[in-house]
């Protein structure tokens, strides 16, 4: 899987839990927060953390901050310093925008200013968007216990025709298809003749590694 570069804006419990994932998967993360004692805490585990105002614009542009190719804006109480953060990497031309919601109103204030997509952390936990920015095909990820995991992924156009047997996941990746959620309903318990088709979400379960494994080299 590609290495990329993240930046995240605000490492309260929801941003740091998802920016020392991004390191987990292999990524470059940039961590920058106005609390000196937050950034201090993740100066170790991050690739780089800096003390700084979000909403400051030479600051964030002194930053590079538009060569990343994501920044997530994970600020905690301050729904204001969100809104014009957000804003701000917007009109300095950063390729995807994330933003954190702290309610229904200031997730739609964001999705009108252009924000790529807005996180709701009461229902998305840093670690499952980690894995989901990291892989586009990855659709809901929920890890079960230390070693398990379930995983939608989306079915790309190559794999369109190919049965379960030819894709073969258990033999191949260790890993098992539990179901294919198909446009006129679910397949549970699918079988080895069962026909995978554009647009399906495979319902996987295994390791990390496996379904990782499985998503960069199958699914792409």
């Amino acid at each position: 899987m590609a290495r990329s570069q993240y930046a995240v804006i605000g490492l309260g419990r929801f941003g740091s839990s998802l920016a020392k994932e991004l390191i987990q998967l292999g990524n470059e993360v940039l961590g920058i927060d106005k609390d000196e004692e937050m950034v201090d805490e993740l100066s170790d585990e991050l690739t780089h953390v800096v003390v700084a105002d979000s909403t400051e614009e030479e600051v964030i542009r002194s930053l590079g901050i538009r060569n990343f190719d994501c920044v997530i804006v994970a600020i905690g109480n301050d729904i204001q310093a969100s809104i014009l953060t957000a804003i701000l990497l917007k009109d300095i031309g950063v390729k995807k925008v994330v933003a954190k919601a702290l309610s229904e109103l200031h997730g739609k204030v964001l999705e009108k200013i252009g924000v790529d997509r807005v996180i709701f952390p009461e229902r998305d936990m840093g670690i499952r968007v980690a894995h989901q920015l990291v892989s586009p095909n990855l659709l809901d990820f929920i890890e079960l216990s230390d070693e398990y995991t379930i995983a939608e992924l989306a079915v790309p156009r190559r794999l369109s025709g190919m049965t379960l047997s030819e894709l073969d996941p258990r033999h191949k990746y260790g890993c098992t298809v539990v179901a294919i959620n198909k446009a006129d309903g679910v397949i549970i318990a699918p079988t080895a003749g069962d026909k995978l088709e554009e647009k399906d979400v495979m319902v996987i379960i295994g390791t990390n590694e496996q379904i990782e494994s499985l998503e960069r080299e199958v699914i792409g």
